[in-house]
């Protein structure tokens, strides 16, 4: 009789944890003290709060990109409308402005609502042909007309109210918190009107949607005073934590701040940072934590596999231009947050400040560099692209003048040198893009 050799089934082995994301956010981490070593806690501080809202902006692409596929190049345009949220929400209402024409604003407002509305009633109910065509024209074209004569005489009387300091209607007088989730709603109900309209075409589509209408939204918040002043900017946006000037005004706090050896000027101003870094730290881990949820749900492995094949997925039944349509909101929304954030610790709108290098390029650079499809990844990407960005110029400069220091004079190299600086973040965020394309072509933490 034939033995059988003696076998025993092994326990399997546990997979080794993957180190790398924790020896990632470990040298950032290290990086940020160093800044704070280096060259003042005051300016590492403020270099980590607008890496925390860069962060939350990489983490709304994330989801559209990484979980969905759709290439957003609008996110400028949502970033504005969240700063505009904190504006209509948190800063007191112009009572004379109101008083002057803020009924005739809010009437044409309400008309070219309607106008809207009535195209789409006539685009549903008529057949196709000419004369849907012809229905649709006039019908525009009226709604306009009569919007604009009844809205026009309203926004002039408006404008002419105390134009240097106010000359809008302002806002709700709201606290300054509100406006985050504000910001969001905003850019969610922008967001489902661009993709109620665009998400039924191509990727290359979309994005030239998405691009033109970001540019829309900002020509807006530049022109029209009455919303919010234009270029002229709004100013003196309320805070959600004291003031450095009202702390620097309080014999506790600077009694305080004696007893740790600190100015009542340098204490003020990190004390508001911290709390501010807290505020923001709070919200990014929330959003984190909620998409962290949704990408191991079943809602997000249908949405990875719509990114896949949208085509099997569609056969299996799935809605796949709802689903789009649902990460869309999701992403948008989150990127309103972040821009209600900044707003709130710039305490001003800026709309000329508003560039597509900064608030659509570089966030892009940030999803792709941390790891698109990893919502670490693209949190890391957010602090690493941040600060590089704005690190790059002052070592420039450093490094630059070191070398002008050994040149002559006259030099032709010393002279191209102090005009190179201003080129270095472009320089450096290629070459970081290339080298991380090339050796991590799925970033520093990869989708799993």
């Amino acid at each position: 009789m034939t033995t059988l050799p003696n076998t025993t089934l092994a326990a399997p082995r546990r997979a080794a944890p993957n180190l790398r994301p924790f020896l990632l956010y470990l040298a950032m981490a290290a990086l940020m003290v160093g800044t704070g070593f280096v060259m003042g806690w005051n300016y590492a501080l403020t270099v980590m709060n607008m890496g925390l809202i860069s962060a939350i902006m990489a983490l709304g692409v994330n989801l559209q990109w990484g979980f969905a596929g759709l290439f957003n190049v609008g996110i400028m345009g949502f970033v504005a409308l969240g700063g505009l949220a904190a504006v209509l929400v948190s800063m007191p209402p112009v009572g004379e402005a109101w008083a002057a024409g803020g009924a005739r604003t809010l009437a044409g407002l309400v008309l070219g609502v309607l106008t809207v509305v009535a195209l789409v009633v006539v685009r549903r109910r008529l057949g196709t042909g000419r004369g849907k065509v012809i229905a649709m024209i006039a019908v525009g074209v009226v709604g306009f007309i009569v919007t604009r004569m009844v809205m026009d005489p309203g926004t002039t009387a408006v404008e002419a109210i105390s134009p240097s300091s106010t000359g809008y209607l302002g806002g709700l007088g709201l606290p300054i918190l509100l406006a985050w989730p504000a910001g969001g709603l905003l850019a969610a109900g922008a967001a489902w009107i661009i993709g109620k309209t665009a998400l039924g075409l191509r990727s290359d589509y979309l994005a030239i949607a998405t691009l033109g209408i970001a540019e829309i939204i900002l020509a807006i918040l530049k022109n029209e005073d009455w919303l919010a002043r234009g270029v002229k900017n709004v100013v003196g946006i309320p805070s959600p934590v004291p003031r450095a000037i009202d702390l620097q005004n309080d014999p506790s706090f600077v009694a305080r701040a004696a007893d740790l050896g600190l100015s009542p000027v340098d204490a003020s101003t990190l004390w508001v940072k911290i709390l501010y870094m807290a505020l923001f730290a709070v919200v990014l881990l929330a959003l984190l934590w909620l998409a962290q949820m949704a990408l191991r749900s079943p809602w997000g492995r249908m949405m990875r596999a719509i990114r896949d094949n949208e085509v099997a997925a569609e056969a299996m039944g799935k809605n796949v231009t709802a689903r789009h349509l649902q990460i869309f909101i999701l992403g948008s929304a989150i990127c309103g947050i972040a821009g209600a954030m900044m707003v709130t610790l710039d305490s001003q709108l800026t709309p000329g400040s508003y560039q597509p290098l900064r608030y659509t390029f570089l966030i892009w650079v940030m999803v792709i560099v941390g790891g698109s499809g990893n919502n670490w990844g693209a949190v890391l990407g957010g602090f690493l692209i941040w600060w590089l960005w704005v690190i790059v110029e002052p070592v420039g400069n450093a490094l630059f003048g070191a070398l002008n220091s050994v040149l002559p004079p006259d030099s032709l190299i010393a002279s191209h040198l102090q005009d190179a600086s201003a080129h270095m973040r472009l320089l450096t965020m290629g070459v970081i893009l290339l080298l991380v394309l090339r050796f991590s072509p799925r970033g520093l933490i990869p989708e799993k």
